[in-house]
């Protein structure tokens, strides 16, 4: 199987470029220069020179406070960048793996199964990842993996208590992710939530910097969400029938 990766330099992606052969799969991670998202021609050409059976869009514009100060740049990543990925999946016959996040939920209860309705978006990068996942429906064949993750080690010196997440270390959730992606064109599902156990930010930070601050949410610079924890009740069922194809293929 030849993937075709977006964002194969950021932090998920370069864990999936290291995984990915491992599972038997082709990857093809152009730079940002060589793909630039926002360059719908540069898109359609690079995906029908590939030819891949899959593209997984991890490229974004992540910067939650950034997005504030440069909205028009983080829309043209995350909702333009994701329209060119969409049309170019349809020319190409490719099935499109759209990274997504917990923050399209508003995280009012947390909890949130692939078939709640999103929304609000509590802050921009919330909407503009809300509407790129709309966008990624567009795409005849398409797979939505929403999910959160953190660099190894966490680096900020104060974690919110507050603040309550599936969210996980990068090098736990990309295996996952990397099973997923592997089986995509098996996956019957529209939407799969990828994370871990609920937790705060601060109990996550701890795990790996045990002397972070404990600090609080009104603290911070942009409005967050309170709690955007994803069931897992769906990956849960489906990870041991992927696994076990992996083994038997």
């Amino acid at each position: 199987m030849k993937v075709l990766l977006t964002g194969g330099g950021g932090r998920l992606g370069t864990e999936l470029r290291a995984l990915l052969p491992d599972l038997g799969a082709e990857v093809v991670a152009p730079s940002s220069a060589e793909l630039d998202i926002t360059d719908g021609a540069q898109v359609r050409e690079v995906v029908r020179r590939e030819r891949p059976g899959v593209i997984i869009h991890a490229a974004a514009y992540t910067d939650v406070g950034g997005a504030e100060r440069q909205r028009e740049r983080c829309w043209a990543v995350n909702v333009g960048g994701t329209r060119h990925m969409v049309r170019a999946a349809n020319a190409a016959g490719a099935k499109l793996v759209q990274i997504s996040t917990d923050y399209v939920f508003s995280g009012e209860s947390g909890n949130y199964r692939e078939d709640d309705t999103p929304g609000p978006p509590v802050n921009f990068y919330a909407l503009s990842k809300l509407v790129a996942e709309e966008a990624a429906r567009a795409a005849a064949r398409h797979l939505i993996i929403r999910t959160s993750f953190r660099p190894r080690e966490f680096q900020y010196p104060v974690a919110y208590s507050d603040v309550f997440t599936g969210q996980d270390y990068v090098d736990i959730i990309a295996p996952e992710v990397a099973l997923a992606v592997r089986h995509a064109c098996e996956i019957e599902d529209a939407v799969l939530h990828i994370v871990t156990g609920r937790k705060s930010v601060y109990e996550l930070a701890r795990r790996r910097r045990p002397g972070v601050q404990e600090g609080t949410r009104a603290s911070a610079d942009v409005t967050l969400p309170g709690d955007v924890s994803l069931n897992t009740e769906r990956w849960d069922r489906l990870r041991p029938q992927l696994l076990a194809a992996s083994v038997r293929g």
